[in-house]
């Protein structure tokens, strides 16, 4: 971490004392106003020549203060009525009251930020800030993007682009207007949605991009809002979302999205009448192999079975340098889950897979599986059970429900393997649709 503000609060009191009491009166009254040395990381600009400056973060991760104090280092000066590097900036939010009341006026916003000598006048009629030096920056709302036609500017400030109705209107007329100055500039402040324009951006050689988690400015937060959100939210697809600020995608055609997958979330489950762990091996041990999958599913399979119910309990997933070392995840899972079986899928080690595991743990109830259809073939049946709402998910799962929302009937949309997906296949095939190995129809071994 760059923070100056660090290494000085994690001081002795003495050095901390000593620091403040050499400050002159002017020096102690800029202190509040130097960014540079307050910012955490990912508030402070990437070097290089880059056009766009993406700051993804969750839920009160410092976004705000990140742009506001961007603007202020782009249109001030060294000295209060000094010209700063760019003389004209667009302000553009979801709508002119969010820019007015979170970019301007906010807690964070550039109002509060900005020392008395350098402080700008917002004029509400014109929309528009001004400062002492000339600069000048205008407020734009994306949902009315055509005003946006004729203005030109040398940088902007963007807020929460993922969340707007027209993102993608709004931010290429943008670009039409960062005509001004040797080198135009946008900052783009947002907590990450699974949206085309963001994608789009993310992916192009002129932006960059930094990232934050909510507990990143757990400093500045009001006591309590930590604990209250992440016991609400922590370990779903929300939580990773609005409170890690991480993208997570939705593959058109996937069997499973966010949306599902949040909707069966539960906190509690009931007794089980077996615990099966489904295991898909790496191929190798080599560094750059796949990881082992490793999922717990517990089943209540009293009455007829339409009305089985599973849960998956745990994504014990390792990325293991060895045979021997999954082989003693798989079996530590066994034991903690006080699981009946496990079920794994052979095609590539055979016999071998067994042999390794009962080196481990002999007492272990194994079972041995063969691939013979497509994974997104084998996935259909598994999805169709969530479909009918038979299926729970403790918190938690986060790797292993990414991979779920990118497997699809034509099979996996993302790199590597998706080995989470795998043994979550075999462990729900083996506790809901073929539980002893000997359905009619399609069994667990033709899979």
């Amino acid at each position: 971490m760059r923070s100056g503000a660090v290494s000085i609060a994690s001081a002795p009191r003495a050095v901390r004392e000593t620091f403040l009491r050499e400050l002159s009166d002017n020096e102690a009254a800029a202190l509040p106003y130097l960014f540079d040395f307050w910012a955490l990381d990912h508030q402070l600009p990437p070097e290089g020549d880059w056009r766009t400056w993406v700051i993804l973060g969750g839920r009160g991760a410092g976004k705000t203060r990140a742009g506001a104090e961007w603007v202020r280092a782009q249109v001030e000066g060294a000295r209060a009525m000094q010209a700063g590097r760019a003389r004209r900036v667009a302000l553009v939010g979801e709508t002119y009251d969010q820019v007015r009341d979170v970019m301007i006026e906010g807690e964070s916003g550039i109002l509060r930020c900005s020392p008395p000598d350098r402080r700008p006048v917002w004029k509400a009629t014109h929309r528009k800030l001004i400062w002492p030096n000339g600069a000048e920056a205008q407020a734009f709302s994306a949902h009315d993007f055509e005003a946006l036609r004729g203005p030109q500017f040398d940088a902007a400030w963007v807020d929460e682009l993922a969340k707007w109705k027209r993102a993608e209107e709004a931010w290429d007329m943008l670009q039409f207007c960062l005509r001004l100055g040797d080198n135009p500039r946008a900052v783009v402040t947002t907590t990450p949605k699974n949206v085309p324009v963001l994608k789009d951006m993310l992916g192009r050689p002129g932006t960059v991009s930094t990232h934050a988690a909510t507990e990143a400015n757990r400093a500045n937060l009001a006591r309590g809002f930590l604990a209250e959100v992440m016991a609400r939210y922590g370990g779903t697809r929300m939580g990773r979302q609005e409170l890690e600020g991480l993208l997570l995608e939705d593959i058109e055609g996937a069997f499973w999205t966010s949306g599902l997958l949040d909707a069966l979330r539960v906190e509690d489950v009931p007794a089980f009448d077996r615990v099966i762990l489904g295991v898909d091996p790496a191929v190798t041990s080599s560094g750059a192999s796949d990881e082992t999958g490793i999922v717990v599913v517990g089943a209540v399979t009293q009455g007829p079975p339409k009305d089985w119910r599973a849960y998956v309990l745990e994504d014990a997933t390792v990325s293991a340098a060895s045979p021997s070392e999954w082989a003693m995840a798989v079996a530590a899972a066994y034991d903690r889950w006080g699981a009946d079986r496990v079920v794994a899928e052979g095609n590539q080690g055979g016999d071998m897979i067994e042999a390794v595991l009962r080196q481990v743990a002999p007492l272990v109830s194994y079972r041995k599986v063969t691939a013979r259809r497509a994974k997104g073939a084998r996935a259909e049946p598994v999805a169709a059970l969530y479909e009918q709402g038979r299926v729970r998910h403790l918190r938690g799962l986060g790797p292993l429900e990414d991979q779920m929302c990118r497997m699809t009937v034509g099979g996996y949309r993302g790199s590597g393997s998706p080995d989470r997906v795998d043994a979550l296949v075999w462990a729900l095939w083996a506790a809901m649709l073929d539980p002893d190995g000997q359905r009619t129809g399609p069994s667990i071994r033709q899979l």
